[in-house]
């Protein structure tokens, strides 16, 4: 084990970043991971480079429910240029085409309207979906167009916050697996002049958001150690939306045995998040039919 390894620290929380522009999803979770010295670091859904905003990164026993926020709606600012298309959907692609605009703000809330709800989006090319064993963004590289399976997607609300010029600002909440760059084009093709998307900013991940607590890069590399951890939060705040149940010691020991535990009134069927004595987090079971909580992700720690 090399000395950069064995000083890592068993560090089970969870962090609100706020990501800055230009840099991997990927690479911001490394960079916190150093940071606080962790032995295991992850986050919950991927954000373009470009994108800025809310990245929880799940570090230690916390990354075990990760899954649940890939699964959650997300909230986002959006910019998008109208009258500009390009390759990628946003303006790191090479642009395509160009048309004046002349739209008008009651126009832009009709489009808006058009694209609220249920329904199918188209994946870009530009993605990291793979076809074929390859990510889409390799053969669009390579120059190949390949047919894509739309996806079910929903956009629950979708306003105009304000508009300048040819970019227009909304505010966007959605359902797992929404491009916001493909809406952006969608729009701008339904307003009859083209757009791409030209800033993203990533508000809101299920029951986290951006102005509850999430702290920049730049803001704790200047910090001690001990200050950079009273950002953390503790792993159960992963499944803080679920039911909670508490187990005394002998229904705890089966649990964590993989064994079902009987108890009456356990609540409705469905995923809760479990405690044992002294209220510690054990992990999130699954309430099977009245009276069973059988296990489904436990912690190391609470075993």
């Amino acid at each position: 084990m090399s000395g950069t390894q064995s000083r890592r620290r068993a560090v089970d929380a969870v962090l609100l970043m706020d990501k800055p522009s230009g840099i991997t999803s990927h690479r911001a979770v490394q960079m916190i991971r150093r940071l606080f010295n962790a032995v295991k670091a992850g986050h919950t859904g991927t954000l373009d480079p470009l994108a800025t905003g809310l990245l929880p990164v799940c570090l230690g026993e916390a990354t075990k429910f990760s899954h649940l926020l890939l699964e959650a709606d997300k909230g986002y600012l959006a910019t998008i240029r109208l009258g500009m298309t390009t390759r990628t959907g946003d303006l790191e692609g090479e642009v395509t085409a160009r048309r004046e605009t002349q739209v008008r703000q009651q126009e832009i809330e009709a489009v808006l309207e058009m694209f609220k709800g249920e329904m199918l989006q188209t994946p870009p090319m530009y993605s990291a979906i793979k076809q074929g064993g390859q990510p889409l963004y390799k053969l669009a590289r390579a120059g190949q167009e390949t047919p894509r399976v739309p996806r079910r997607i929903v956009i629950s609300s979708l306003n105009l916050v304000f508009l300048e010029g040819d970019e227009l600002t909304v505010r966007v909440c959605c359902s797992k697996g929404t491009y916001v760059r493909v809406l952006a084009e969608d729009i701008g093709r339904a307003l009859g002049c083209g757009a791409c998307l030209s800033g993203l900013r990533r508000e809101a991940v299920g029951g986290f958001t951006l102005s509850a607590g999430a702290v920049t890069l730049d803001h704790l590399e200047g910090l001690q150690q001990t200050e950079r951890d009273a950002f953390l939060l503790p792993a159960d705040a992963m499944v803080a939306s679920l039911p909670r149940l508490d187990l005394d010691a002998a229904e705890t020991r089966r649990l964590i045995r993989g064994q079902p535990v009987e108890r009456p009134g356990a609540g409705a069927a469905g995923l809760a998040r479990v405690y044992g004595p002294g209220e510690s987090f054990l992990g999130v079971a699954e309430v099977t039919c009245p009276g069973r909580i059988v296990p489904k992700r436990l912690t190391a720690t609470g075993c």
